[in-house]
């Protein structure tokens, strides 16, 4: 008897474990499902291309939510220097305080790995916050409109330090 309850309860552990699979990382998925493609542009840093930029949209607005953003790098980047870089970006729309913009650094850089040439990073602005893909694999979600909103801005905010970018990014597609 004993075996047989043991064996019931190691076959609900191992489906629960499948069926969590996709939601660990353990599988890729498609981030862009649902959505459209907008328009696509280039971020370079001193005549260096840093990666290739494509926002996807759910709707007719390509700047609300829920929306993605697809970047393709053309160069090797670690991932605290990602955070770090998102984290300056964020500063300098002013649209939070010194005590969150450090929590979500630290949050950003247990996310986002090392990339190097073709690797992909996409967050998916979603309602309730943010979700990230690297290469297709889910690696992490933070649940806070507030930084998914913050994040997204570094990009399609009028202020953004990038404003090329942002233009060819929200350039209607040809129907």
């Amino acid at each position: 008897m004993s075996s047989i309850l043991n064996s019931a309860i190691t076959r609900r552990r191992l489906l629960g474990l499948l069926a969590a699979w996709p939601l660990l990382g353990g599988a890729a998925e498609n981030p862009l499902a649902g959505f459209s493609r907008w328009g696509s542009g280039e971020f370079r840093r001193f005549g260096f291309l840093i990666y290739e930029a494509t926002l996807w949209a759910s709707g007719d607005d390509p700047a609300r939510p829920p929306l993605a953003l697809k970047l393709t790098y053309r160069r090797s980047i670690a991932g605290q220097d990602i955070a770090e870089a998102s984290v300056k970006e964020i500063r300098a729309l002013g649209m939070v305080d010194e005590t969150q913009l450090r929590l979500w650094g630290e949050q950003m850089a247990r996310i986002f790995p090392d990339v190097g040439p073709g690797d992909q990073i996409t967050g998916l602005h979603l309602p309730a916050g943010a979700r990230f893909f690297y290469n297709d694999r889910l690696i992490g979600v933070l649940g806070d409109p507030a930084f998914a909103n913050a994040f997204f801005a570094i990009w399609l905010d009028a202020r953004t330090s990038a404003p090329a970018l942002r233009s060819a990014l929200l350039k209607r597609p040809a129907a």
